[in-house]
């Protein structure tokens, strides 16, 4: 009877993200499965974990059953940045199987292949695409079985050999699927494409990895100049140890006395608020103002924009607190951004700079960094997002466009004050022939908090809070209207 427990080395691929759905790494010895629809990366994943693992004691071998030679796969695969040069031929062999392929003989094939590993001894072995070896076997009367014999045989002496083993074949649904590769392989890795009008979408998933505790669902990856990126899905937390520590009660100021005092006190630490107000209300003012008081108190700030460029962004304050390196931006206006890619970026930048603030500028802009493909599911983005950096101990203050409409109060287009702890709204009221800018605290939860209109003004990049708004019984129409006019106005409709 075993009592001691066998440890199952990782191998760390260094592929950004990648590594955390495998929670360390590939399982050394295991004998996987990359497969998925045409087009979906999986060469390229391939060849990243290749040129990252190998080294001249872990040495790779690439063999490749298409008929094209593997110059010209490696053409294109040597515009990565992790392709070397200098490790072809010295840790890494490519060997070409198509002409072994040809008529289906799996014994000749094997063979090959046990030659070529028993004299180059490699550590990892990749084969691709093994959707050719299925096609081969279909093609002949008892291909099935052949097949079956053929996956076995390889395994068992892959495992022998101490080699960690990678199959590459194109398939269409997992769930679709079936087969002798399905059923021995220990790792099953699943890349897939989403398209939706102009817009696509690159999706990973681990759907089998014996002896590993992998993070389930679909995650979203990107293909660049570096190679592959990937960007779990799983809702991120900081350990307890990096999270921000703070007494319960504590608030964090605005920077605006008069609307800390407003507010009660100012926000609650690990709140999210929305601010909410028209065009032009000064919205960014304000969050510049609460990032620097931040700073000015010790916390680091991030501020994610995703309606305006960095440097339409920056006001003389706040590009002062982004040179002093105690505040981070985010430019997220390249559009077709999936959430775990936002997520991502704020997250690592939070870590980087230790924030416990972080500004969302605005919401409407979100949406539109979104992929059209997670915009249906908005609602669920910003609640995840809000989920995850509250999580870590952020503040959060999000600013969101308030509709020009005056007879109908809403606080954002898909109704999400539902996730805020805390309520801003700015607004304009007609006075006199000219717009003047009010503020006022809609809700406070689970605190006290003042009920006044307030007005206030912009002078240079400050917020001043000024006296209450009174005389106004609402307004009408989009029109302030005076209470005695109010008065004489409801008067008449009723005798009419």
């Amino acid at each position: 009877m075993m009592n001691k427990r066998v440890t199952i080395r990782r191998l760390v691929t260094g592929i950004p993200g990648f590594d955390d759905l495998l929670g360390g790494g590939i399982p050394e010895f295991s004998f996987n499965l990359i497969a998925g629809t045409p087009g979906s990366g999986k060469t390229t994943l391939a060849h990243q974990m290749m040129f990252a693992l190998a080294t001249p004691d872990c040495r790779a071998l690439f063999f490749t059953v298409l008929g094209e030679p593997p110059l010209k796969m490696l053409r294109y695969q040597q515009q990565f940045e992790f392709f070397d040069f200098d490790k072809l031929d010295n840790c890494i062999k490519f060997v070409n199987l198509s002409a072994d392929m040809i008529d289906g003989d799996f014994e000749r094939v094997l063979k090959r292949i046990t030659a070529e590993v028993q004299e180059f001894e490699p550590s990892l072995v990749f084969v691709d695409s093994f959707r050719s070896v299925v096609h081969s076997a279909r093609s002949t009367d008892q291909g099935a079985s052949d097949l079956q014999h053929f996956v076995q045989q390889l395994g068992m002496q892959m495992t022998s050999w101490q080699a960690t083993t990678f199959l590459i074949g194109e398939y269409l649904q997992p769930e679709a699927e079936s087969g002798p590769v399905f059923t021995v392989a220990d790792g099953i890795i699943w890349l897939s494409q989403l398209a939706q009008g102009d817009s696509m979408v690159r999706k990973i998933q681990l759907v089998k990895m014996r002896g590993v505790a992998q993070k389930l669902g679909t995650h979203t990856f990107r293909l660049d100049d570096s190679g592959v990126l990937v960007f779990p899905r799983a809702v991120l937390q900081a350990p307890e140890t990096e999270r921000p520590s703070f007494t319960t009660g504590h608030r964090l100021a605005l920077g605006v006395p008069e609307l800390d005092t407003m507010m009660g006190g100012g926000i609650p630490a690990g709140y999210s608020v929305l601010l909410v107000g028209p065009s032009g209300s000064g919205k960014t003012v304000l969050t510049t103002e609460f990032l620097a008081e931040g700073v000015r108190l010790g916390e680091n700030g991030v501020i994610a924009a995703f309606e305006k460029s960095p440097n339409q962004l920056l006001s003389h304050k706040l590009a002062q607190l982004v040179e002093g390196g105690s505040v981070g931006i985010i430019n997220t206006r390249t559009l077709d951004l999936s959430l775990d890619e936002i997520l991502h970026d704020l997250v690592e930048m939070i870590k980087e700079k230790n924030a416990t603030r972080v500004v969302i500028d605005s919401l409407s802009g979100f949406e539109l960094a979104l992929s059209p493909i997670f915009r249906d599911n908005f609602r669920e983005s910003l609640y995840r997002l809000v989920a995850v950096l509250t999580g870590m101990g952020a503040t959060v203050l999000m600013t969101a466009e308030l509709e020009d409409r005056y007879t109908v109060l809403r606080f954002s287009s898909y109704g999400n004050a539902f996730l805020a702890d805390a309520i801003i709204m700015q607004r304009y009221v007609e006075l006199s022939g000219q717009f003047k800018r009010v503020i006022s605290v809609v809700k406070v939860r689970g605190s006290e908090h003042s009920k006044d209109v307030r007005f206030f003004d912009i002078e240079g990049d400050t917020v001043k809070i000024g006296g209450r708004l009174t005389g106004y019984s609402g307004i009408l129409s989009g029109q302030p209207i005076r209470r005695k006019r109010a008065e004489r106005v409801k008067k008449k409709l009723t005798l009419s």
